[in-house]
């Protein structure tokens, strides 16, 4: 007899709704030339609401910690990064809605695009197999790929080409780590690895060498230098929605990716990767500050900003096992919240489509819109770490346990670091509140994206001054099961 294992379809209910409705939107688009693309977009948001509320059933999953043959995990963990990447793509939805409906590209496969991407994102953050893993990066990169050069521009399809051949590179390299950890252990499950190495049946040697493989991957994903030279080119040549989507949605996956296979599968190996994520943060947080300051393209600056950004989350990730976990965690939360808003108000500044980009555009915005140079401060207040933003918070937590873990020798890289990104977010807000207008140009004052920049810069604030609002379950879900 075959022994068939059991199919439990809860464990992937979120990813089953996002692709089911994806499929609907997009046959519905085909099918149903006139339909109103608000209705798409109502039904899109729907398919999130429905993968949220399917996810948060399983908080207290009591069965297996995996499922599907062990191929996905099932714990506390994949709930928050889910909610975190539904909540990113709720409000890419919106903003996506609105930035092409405005320019006149308007088109059905926008919304089964981006919750095709999702799907990827969350199937990526929850996988316990590599091939799984490896599948749900496929998932979620050939959607961004094509969002990316959705727009009509020159160098929007410019972006998504270079986008294209990167993440080809990438996705190599990526998929050659799989196969050295297959080498290693007999098995791509990430319990069977953790087992093999752990119990030295299995190859040490090639355990390391998937470990490097598998990193040049991650780090492509998160936008960590050296493997960053994407990033400030597709940012900005990507139509500034997506860019929102993606800049936030992306890197929460990747780094939770990232946390599940090395603090599970190569968790023996942790003496040899803790000194590689210490480089690369190391380098990421200068890097990314330095640069940020030659930029005069404000989505080229958020670009350098993010890439600073990631070297700070592999900075808490030092710290082992769930006191890390939990610090990279929050600052998860924080930039995502904060870098999706930043970048829908950029959206809203460049009125006329992506022309309104560079730093001049920016002067005495104050008093062409009140409104947007506030969220806009708040927003970037957050990036630099300033109370009593949710940024300063997420700062002090993964300083605090890279210092704990006894590395504070990165700890003062990452303080200094921040001194210096400093600069570039305050010359923004000099410029927003100090400087008379270059350009007489009226921002977009459309109410319904306006309304949506509200939840993520509430978020901000409400989180920079009450982390115990999450704090306990982003503790809670720090343990990973396996």
């Amino acid at each position: 007899m075959i022994q068939t294992p059991s199919v439990q379809l809860e464990a992937i209910w979120p990813e089953l709704f996002l692709v089911g409705t994806g499929i609907v939107v997009l046959l519905a688009g085909v099918l149903f030339r006139r339909i109103e693309r608000v209705s798409l977009l109502l039904f899109s948001l729907a398919g999130v609401a429905g993968a949220a509320a399917t996810s948060i059933r399983l908080w207290d999953w009591e069965g297996a910690p995996t499922a599907l043959a062990g191929s996905v995990s099932v714990d506390r963990f994949g709930v928050v990064v889910r909610l975190v990447i539904l909540g990113t793509a709720a409000i890419g939805l919106v903003l996506a809605h609105h930035y092409f409906e405005r320019s006149g590209e308007g088109r059905s496969e926008l919304y089964a695009l981006l919750l095709f991407a999702t799907a990827g994102m969350t199937l990526f953050a929850v996988s316990a197999d590599l091939i799984v893993a490896f599948l749900a990066l496929e998932i979620l990169s050939l959607p961004l790929y094509v969002l990316t050069g959705l727009s009509s521009r020159l160098g929007s399809i410019e972006a998504a080409m270079k986008y294209f051949l990167l993440g080809a590179f990438s996705s190599a390299f990526f998929l050659f780590g799989v196969a050295m950890a297959y080498g290693s252990a007999g098995s791509t499950r990430l319990s069977a690895i953790a087992e093999a190495l752990g119990g030295r049946t299995g190859s040490v040697a090639l355990g390391v060498a998937a470990v490097g493989l598998l990193t040049v991957g991650f780090a492509f994903k998160v936008s960590a230098v050296p493997f960053h030279m994407w990033t400030p080119d597709v940012y900005q040549g990507a139509p500034t929605a997506v860019t929102a989507f993606m800049s936030a949605g992306t890197k929460v996956a990747a780094f939770a990716a990232l946390m599940r296979v090395f603090n599970v599968a190569f968790q023996p190996l942790a003496w040899d990767w803790q000194p590689l994520l210490w480089v690369l943060a190391a380098i990421s947080m200068v890097a990314g500050s330095v640069l940020a300051i030659a930029q005069t393209d404000i989505k080229r600056m958020l670009a350098y900003s993010g890439i600073s950004h990631a070297g700070f989350v592999l900075l808490g990730l030092t710290a082992p096992g769930e006191v890390g976990i939990s610090a990279a965690l929050f600052y998860l939360v924080a930039y995502s919240a904060t870098v999706i808003g930043a970048f829908g108000v950029v959206m809203l500044v460049s009125s006329r489509g992506e022309r309104l980009t560079t730093l001049s555009s920016y002067a005495g915005l104050a008093r062409r819109s009140p409104v947007l140079a506030g969220l806009l401060s708040l927003f970037l207040l957050s990036l630099a770490g300033i109370p009593p933003t949710v940024g300063f918070v997420a700062k002090v937590r993964v300083f605090q346990a890279a210092t704990e873990a006894g590395f504070w020798p990165l700890t003062l890289i990452g303080v200094l670091a921040s001194v210096v990104a400093a600069f570039f977010y305050l010359r923004v807000i000099v410029l927003m509140f100090m400087r008379d207008p270059e350009e007489d140009t009226v921002p977009d004052d459309t109410l319904l994206p306006r309304l949506t920049l509200a939840i993520p810069a509430a978020l901000v604030l409400v989180l920079g001054v009450f982390p115990g609002l999450i704090a306990g379950f982003l503790d809670q879900a720090a343990v990973l099961r396996w």
